[in-house]
């Protein structure tokens, strides 16, 4: 390990330990890089990458904080590294969805409320009249299924589903610019999501959402080539 690697694994044990806890300010930069063992610049290089990472916060004229180390904040890099994959590691992040939104979708049924039903009904709803327009529909879907997964109650699964997800909404694009119809039979799939878990189905919830997913998985290993060739040749314009 590397100086700066030890630091930030040293800064980890204190927050692990208990010794800095979520909101707790860290020693001033001199004395922690004089108990580190490290010279200033180390202890800064050390900050920025636990900072990246949301496990430390800088609050200007204030000093270095450990944030609140809440799941969302932790797992939000998750979404940003997603983001820089391509290819084979993207059909990865799509059998990763296939595991466990099906699974978060069936627990939504058993814990959604009726507020939070209302706000998934909301989103189908415009689904439905933005048929005609692929990126409003889009938006619409990703709002419909962060919406789900949140009714889950584990902020955990929310933040990581919402991660994933969130790179296969340019998936769903390129599928609408391609495929006849497929705002029909999207609108279609979220329907009968939307209906399992009004009922409470857990099952059916559960059921429904595999073959939504197996079908956005099953056309993007069929268009994957095609559609990145595409998708760059538009930003290249």
């Amino acid at each position: 390990m590397s100086l700066t690697e030890q630091a930030i694994e040293h800064i980890r044990q204190l927050i692990k330990e208990g010794v800095l806890s979520p909101g707790a300010r860290l020693p001033p930069e001199q004395e922690l890089a004089v108990e580190l063992g490290l010279s200033r610049n180390l202890l800064r290089e050390a900050v920025r990458s636990l900072v990246t990472t949301r496990v430390l916060e800088v609050r200007r004229g204030d000093g270095t904080f450990v944030t609140s180390l809440k799941p969302e904040l932790l797992l939000e890099g998750v979404g940003l590294a997603v983001e820089m994959m391509r290819g084979d590691d993207l059909l990865e992040i799509m059998e990763v969805r296939r595991l466990f939104e099906p699974v978060a979708t069936g627990l939504a049924a058993t814990r959604i409320t009726a507020a939070q039903l209302l706000v998934v009904e909301s989103h189908l709803k415009a689904m439905i009249a933005a048929q005609d327009d692929v990126e409003a529909l889009n938006h619409h879907d990703d709002a419909f299924h962060r919406a789900v997964f949140e009714a889950t109650g584990n902020r955990s699964l929310f933040a990581l589903l919402s991660g994933i997800a969130g790179q296969t909404l340019r998936a769903r694009v390129w599928r609408g610019l391609v495929e006849d119809n497929v705002a029909g039979r999207t609108v279609i799939e979220h329907t009968a999501i939307y209906q399992a878990l009004a009922d409470g189905d857990a099952s059916l919830a559960q059921a429904v959402a595999l073959v939504h997913v197996s079908t956005t998985e099953t056309w993007l290993r069929e268009n994957l080539g095609r559609s990145f060739t595409a998708h760059d040749a538009r930003e290249d314009t």
